[in-house]
């Protein structure tokens, strides 16, 4: 959901659907647990999740986002699949605005056994992106996916889990973290956004929460009170929408709570205005939470409960 920031993807062991040929989507890295279970390893590139795959006898890396609306292919790689089929609205996510994209109605798309049909996908060219990370990019996958599931991002372990729910948010598989859950906080969902109820110093602040934000951010029109606790370090340039590089301070934000139990540490952010992302998605955020609260904090999400779980890390002996 950000303007100029790359976020994006997630996907798992899958079969894909055009027309009437079927075709294979293979994470060969994915456990398939049971039928309503998968787990899938992912690398970091950068600050994304980068999940290897093969697709139309194409290998290649998906990058998971949280905050892209729809299922994103890159055109480049997809030339099979274009059509002149022109969207009404512009796509969400840091490809809002960077280009013209076209729709794609995807008979079936499957994660396993888990099979949504009439599935529309956006094709966009990508290949800005690929340029950047240097990685060989097919597409993105977003809440339109995700929001069947129950999603475990664990950075401890290099893996997300997939847990397929129930209409009423509860998971059909009930046995599926070996761990225990610590903790939990409730979040307002804004169309396909997770937007977070937090404090910075008693002082109080709007989060959307994106598994694909590279860095944190802080809207430099905040309240001073809450500026007073970002403690800028550095000067960065950033590309982000349409190749566009913008100059961001980078620093230190602290004493951010999301409540009288869940706090986080000082982590590394940025100023910026976000103010146009905020106009284009209908949104009213202060911030944007992305790696650097991921790393901190193993994050089940649960779009149906619109509830977040938090699993503790394990303590090492001394």
């Amino acid at each position: 959901m950000l303007r100029y920031f790359i976020i994006l993807l997630i996907c798992a062991h899958s079969v894909f659907a055009v027309d009437d040929t079927f075709n294979s989507i293979k994470f060969s890295k994915a456990e398939i647990i049971n039928s309503n279970t998968t787990r899938i390893p992912f690398k970091l590139i950068d600050h994304l999740i980068v999940v290897e795959a093969e697709l139309l006898n194409k290998k290649g890396n998906f990058i998971i986002d949280t905050g892209s609306e729809t299922l994103i292919l890159n055109k480049s790689h997809f030339q099979n699949l274009y059509q002149h089929n022109k969207k009404g609205n512009e796509t969400s996510g840091i490809l809002s605005v960077i280009d013209t994209p076209f729709e794609k109605n995807l008979k079936e798309f499957a994660l396993q056994d888990f099979k949504l049909f009439n599935t529309d996908s956006d094709i966009i060219d990508l290949s800005h992106i690929e340029r950047s990370k240097n990685i060989n990019l097919l597409g993105i996958i977003g809440f339109s996916i995700l929001k069947d599931y129950e999603v475990f991002i664990d950075f401890y372990l290099n893996q997300i889990t997939l847990s397929k729910i129930d209409a009423s948010g509860n998971k059909i598989d009930t046995k599926v973290y070996l761990e225990k859950i610590i903790d939990s906080v409730n979040f307002k969902l804004k169309n396909h956004t997770i937007i977070l109820n937090a404090t910075i110093n008693k002082q109080n602040v709007k989060f959307g929460l994106d598994s694909g934000a590279e860095f944190n951010q802080i809207n430099k029109n905040v309240n001073k009170k809450i500026l007073k606790h970002f403690i800028p370090k550095r000067r960065l340039l950033l590309s982000g929408a349409g190749n566009k590089k913008i100059e961001v301070l980078a620093g230190k934000l602290y004493r951010v709570k999301l409540s009288e139990t869940v706090y986080l540490g000082p982590m590394y952010t940025v100023l910026t205005n976000l103010c146009n992302m905020n106009e284009a998605f209908g949104t009213n955020l202060d911030g944007i939470l992305g790696y650097e609260f991921f790393k901190r904090k193993r994050t089940i999400i649960n779009y149906q409960k619109e509830k977040i779980y938090f699993i503790d890390f394990p303590r090492t002996a001394h």
